[in-house]
């Protein structure tokens, strides 16, 4: 596992753009996965000022998302759809018709076949991730069972509190979400992580213990073989790397 180290969340931003952009243009035809959640945000304005400043070229670029809130339709402001089309989507020459966010209304039985039939069909080159608070990866929450694939799961407390900000009241929030499970995840090709903020747990067991632990779904970047860490220098320090 690589670790990075930046000097705050515009650095960890461009640093993820980098390592986008070198497969982008080395793999025009490539699918990467993609996240939501604040800490990609400042990687897509920076990916879209690439895109219309410098040329980075997302024609044939092929996206995998990695979860959906259950309930939500695309159009409503707090679903994932909605936050890749007005974060990125909208702002790059990608077709939309080759992006994908799993549907998560209707029949959800459906919609996880589609996306698991997608996901043993697609070899994803890099996937991007955010992590929680608790250390979740995608909607994968600790336990002491976590899923090899896309499944519905039941949202933990904390990641309810942590994403009620977004929405008007903690009543709000979606308790259920569709997610690639910890093996799609670990199947890619490349995993890029950037943490920052409040997440000193997950930060802390991810690069100070030496345990792979389900507790802590971030700790399976210890595992994989090409996985890359940018962390802001603040909550470096914090932890003591």
């Amino acid at each position: 596992m690589k670790v990075l180290i930046a000097e705050d969340a515009t650095d960890a931003a461009v640093k993820a753009a980098d390592i986008m952009e070198k497969i982008i243009r080395e793999e025009p035809g490539c699918t990467i996965g993609l996240a939501t959640g604040s800490s990609p945000v400042g990687m897509y304005k920076e990916l879209a000022r690439r895109c219309k400043e410098d040329g980075l070229d997302f024609s044939k670029i092929h996206s995998v998302n990695l979860d959906e809130y259950v309930g939500l339709e695309g159009t409503h402001e707090q679903s994932y759809r909605y936050f890749m089309d007005t974060n990125l989507f909208d702002h790059i020459n990608i077709d939309k018709a080759n992006t994908f966010v799993v549907k998560a209304t209707g029949d959800i039985e459906a919609n996880l076949k589609e996306f698991n039939d997608i996901l043993d069909n697609t070899d994803i080159r890099i996937q991007l991730l955010g992590v929680g608070p608790d250390g979740h990866l995608g909607f994968n929450e600790p336990g002491a069972t976590l899923y090899d694939g896309a499944h519905e799961e039941e949202l933990d407390d904390s990641t309810i509190e942590a994403n009620k900000r977004f929405f008007d009241s903690k009543e709000d929030v979606p308790t259920r979400a569709l997610t690639m499970g910890m093996g799609n995840i670990m199947r890619a090709q490349s995993l890029l992580m950037i943490i920052g903020g409040n997440k000193e747990t997950a930060a802390r067991k991810l690069l100070m213990e030496d345990k792979i632990d389900p507790m802590c779904p971030a700790t399976f970047l210890r595992l994989h073989r090409d996985a890359t860490v940018i962390i802001e220098k603040e909550l470096a320090e914090r932890i003591g790397y």
